[in-house]
């Protein structure tokens, strides 16, 4: 067991209707969760749709071999995947789960209008659009609206504890990882690292020591493939009970795939997700040439848009901020990815928990 203190500084965690579990201590720094669903504008309303066949087109442009799909090549993105240059890239197509794109895809055919169907499977229930103010007897302030964030069962906001060192903010997500992987709750969490190559160069893990977890810390400003290590999971037979930590577009088509991995327990916990670059090299550019930071000078560890209208840089020693309105517009287009812009699961639907602000 590692000694690591979990924590969060006024995150906005948000508890969803379908199960409840509790998140064991870090020497009494803990939190106490039940489940989660956010939802941004009116799911669906908006959602880039291509109607297509997504596994005939992947048919087309993979050679099948006599027993399981073949995965895409990830060298081949966005052209050869299904949704073009609104593939999230997730990492499901990058695995035998290929096949199953056309329904698992957040942005293919029906798009994210498919939460409205898979709330009531993940929750027990969907969301309240009648009852637009939730509230109970409960001391809640009657502020959470199902209308807009989903189905809820709890938000709470939880104080400032001991951060987790080089976490991006206070380490909550990490903490949490951390102890359900360390209390025996789960066998394995899908996280996300830093890759070798850099602080904006993802790396998607299996993670199952609590040194794995922790190289998950911090946020990573690209598409990052989630999903990818799926085939591990499946092929993995110690793998009974698991943590997958993902933004939206990854938990609505992992979800979708979740019966097909035939484990005992799967928990899902999301963070509310941002505009991120579609690849490593625009998330240097931005910090370069538009918040006019050497990388090469600075030790960067991330940045977030915050909201102070800020962009947030994280270095080894200190935040550098700058606003975002000022930034030049020849810089915005080629920094966000287009799956972001066409994204209306900022809130993380069909997470069991949410944390993020």
């Amino acid at each position: 067991m590692s000694n690591h203190n979990s924590s969060i500084i006024l995150l906005f965690f948000v508890l969803h209707s379908s199960c409840t579990f509790a998140f064991l201590n870090h020497k009494n720094n803990g939190f106490v969760a039940s489940s989660s669903i956010l939802s941004k504008g009116s799911v669906g309303e908006k959602t880039t749709r291509h109607h297509l066949d997504a596994t005939q087109l992947w048919s087309q442009s993979s050679s099948l071999s006599s027993s399981l799909p073949t995965p895409i090549d990830g060298s081949g993105w966005p052209s050869k995947f299904p949704a073009k240059e609104h593939c999230s890239k997730c990492g499901l197509c990058e695995t035998t789960f290929v096949s199953k794109v056309s329904d698992a895809c957040a942005f293919l055919n029906d798009g994210m209008s498919k939460i409205d169907n898979y709330e009531k499977i993940v929750h027990g229930r969907q969301r309240k659009v009648d009852e637009m103010v939730w509230s109970d007897t409960k001391d809640t302030n009657g502020m959470a609206d199902e209308g807009r964030f989903g189905v809820l069962h709890e938000p709470m906001r939880l104080a400032r504890g001991v951060g987790i060192p080089n976490a991006q903010w206070t380490g909550c997500v990490t903490g949490i990882a951390l102890s359900m992987l360390e209390s025996g709750k789960v066998d394995a969490v899908v996280c996300i690292a830093n890759s070798g190559e850099g602080w904006s160069t993802p790396e998607p893990i299996l993670a199952k020591t609590a040194d794995d977890v922790l190289r998950g810390r911090g946020v990573k400003p690209a598409l990052a493939p989630s999903l990818k290590v799926l085939d591990q999971i499946k092929q993995d037979a110690s793998i009974r009970k698991l943590l997958f930590c993902g933004v939206g577009c990854a938990v609505q088509a992992f979800r979708s795939i979740e019966e097909d991995l035939n484990l005992d327990e799967v928990y899902v916990l999301g963070t509310n997700c941002a505009d991120n670059s579609p690849t490593p090299q625009a998330a240097r550019d931005f910090i370069r040439e538009g918040v006019k930071i050497d990388d090469t000078q600075e030790t960067i560890q991330g940045y977030e848009f915050m909201q102070d209208f800020k962009v947030h840089v994280k270095t080894n020693d200190s935040y550098i901020k700058k606003p975002y309105f000022v930034l030049p517009g020849t810089i915005a287009e080629p920094s966000i990815a287009k799956s972001c812009l066409a994204c209306f699961d900022y809130t993380n639907a069909l997470a069991d928990v949410v944390v993020g602000y």
